[in-house]
C-alpha cells in the first residue's frame, strides 16, 4: 500500500511540514531510512539521523526543534510512540490466514467453531472445545477439551491450552504458549519423596490479553489462575498456580511469578523480576529488571529495586555506597595500619 502524507497526519491527528503530496510504502529505522519509508524521531540520541536519513517522512513530537535542515516531510504529532503502534498497524504486521478447517487439521465432531474461524494445518481441537468468531489457530496449535476461545483471538504455531481453561476476546497467543499445565504442587513425604498435589482448577485469561512466545501460565490447584483484562506479558514468563495478574499490568522476559501471589492493576514489572508466593502487589507498582521481591506491596505507586527488593531512591542510595565497598575496606585497612604505627611509636 501506499499512503500520503496528507493521509497519515489525517489518521494521525498531525500536522504536515513539507510537501504534504510525498507517499511512503512502509516504515523503516531512522539510521536505516530509504526513500519511499516512513522513520520516526522519539529519542533524542537519535536526532543526529534526522539530518542525514533518506527516509521520504519523519515522525517527530510537536515541540520538536531542528538543529539544522531536515530532507524529509516532517509530520508532528503528541506521542510518537503511540502514533507509531498506529502506523504499524496501518502497514499490517499479521498477514490474514485461510479462513476454514485446513483439510490436515482434526477437529473433534463435538467441538463448537463460529464463523469466520481459521484451522491450521495439523491443529487438534477436542471434544466440546468452543472458538468464537473470526479467531485464527495457526498450524499445530493443540486446543484440549472444554476449552474456550472468544472472538477474533490469534493463536500462533505450537501454542497448547489446556483442558477447561478459558480465553477472552481479541488475545494474542505467541508461538509455544502454554496455558493451563500442572502448578508445582508437591507434597514431601516422611521417606524423603514427593507426592504429587492434584491440580483441578483452570486458568482464565480476559479480554485484550497479550502474552508472548514460550510463556507459561500453570493452572489452579482448585479455583483459577487469572490473567485480567488488557494484561502484556512478553516472552518466557513462569506464572504459577493460582496467580493473578491485574489489569493492564505489563511483565518484561524472564519474571517468575510464584503461586497465589497476587499482581496489582497497572503494574510494570522488569525482566527477571522474581516474586515469592502468596503476596499481594498494590496497583501501580513500578518493579525494576532482576528485583527479587519476598513482601508484600501495600502502597499504591511504589517503585522498587533490588533483591530483596527495597524502594527505588532508597537502592540508589545503597548503590551509591556498596560499588566503592572495596575501596572503603582499603581505606579502612590502611587506617588500622596507621594506628598501629601510632600506637608503637608511642
Amino acid at each position: 500500500m501506499k499512503i500520503t502524507a496528507k493521509e497519515l497526519s489525517q489518521l494521525l491527528n498531525g500536522t504536515v511540514e513539507g510537501n504534504p503530496d510525498v507517499e511512503v510504502f512502509g516504515p523503516s529505522k531512522i539510521e536505516e531510512g530509504k526513500p519511499g519509508t516512513i522513520s520516526f524521531l522519539s529519542n533524542r540520541k537519535y536526532e543526529s539521523y534526522a539530518y542525514t536519513t533518506a527516509s521520504s517522512i519523519l515522525l517527530v513530537a510537536k515541540n520538536f526543534k531542528p538543529s539544522q535542515p531536515i530532507n524529509a516531510t516532517l509530520i508532528r504529532v503528541e506521542d510518537v510512540y503511540a502514533s507509531v503502534a498506529v502506523l504499524l498497524e496501518q502497514f499490517g504486521q499479521v498477514v490474514p490466514a485461510q479462513k476454514g478447517v485446513d483439510e490436515q487439521a482434526f477437529v473433534n465432531p463435538s467441538a463448537r467453531l463460529a464463523e469466520d474461524v481459521s484451522i491450521g494445518k495439523f491443529t487438534i481441537v477436542s471434544n466440546n472445545a468452543a472458538i468464537d468468531t473470526g479467531s485464527i489457530l495457526y498450524p499445530q496449535v493443540f486446543i484440549d477439551e472444554n476449552v474456550k476461545i472468544g472472538k477474533n483471538c490469534i493463536l500462533y504455531p505450537g501454542v497448547k491450552v489446556y483442558r477447561d481453561c478459558e480465553i477472552g476476546d481479541d488475545c494474542i497467543l505467541h508461538a509455544n504458549v502454554v496455558i493451563g499445565s500442572d502448578g508445582f504442587g508437591f507434597a514431601p513425604q516422611e521417606d524423603g519423596t514427593f507426592k504429587k498435589v492434584p491440580q483441578i482448577g483452570n486458568v482464565i485469561i480476559e479480554n485484550q490479553v497479550e502474552i508472548g512466545a514460550n510463556t507459561v501460565i500453570d493452572r489452579a490447584t482448585m479455583g483459577s489462575t487469572v490473567i485480567k483484562a488488557g494484561a502484556k506479558l512478553d516472552n518466557l514468563i513462569q506464572i504459577a498456580h493460582n496467580v493473578e495478574v491485574g489489569e493492564n499490568t505489563a511483565i518484561a522476559a524472564q519474571a517468575g511469578i510464584a503461586g497465589s501471589t497476587k499482581i496489582g492493576k497497572n503494574c510494570l514489572i522488569g525482566g527477571q523480576a522474581g516474586f515469592v508466593g502468596h503476596i499481594t502487589i498494590a496497583d501501580g507498582t513500578k518493579v525494576q529488571a532482576q528485583s527479587g521481591i519476598n513482601k508484600a506491596i501495600k502502597e499504591e505507586g511504589t517503585a522498587i529495586y533490588g533483591s530483596p527488593a527495597m524502594p527505588y531512591t532508597d537502592y540508589l542510595r545503597s548503590y551509591a555506597v556498596f560499588r566503592r565497598l572495596p575501596d572503603l575496606s582499603r581505606q579502612i585497612s590502611d587506617l588500622k595500619k596507621e594506628i598501629e604505627k601510632l600506637k608503637d611509636n608511642q
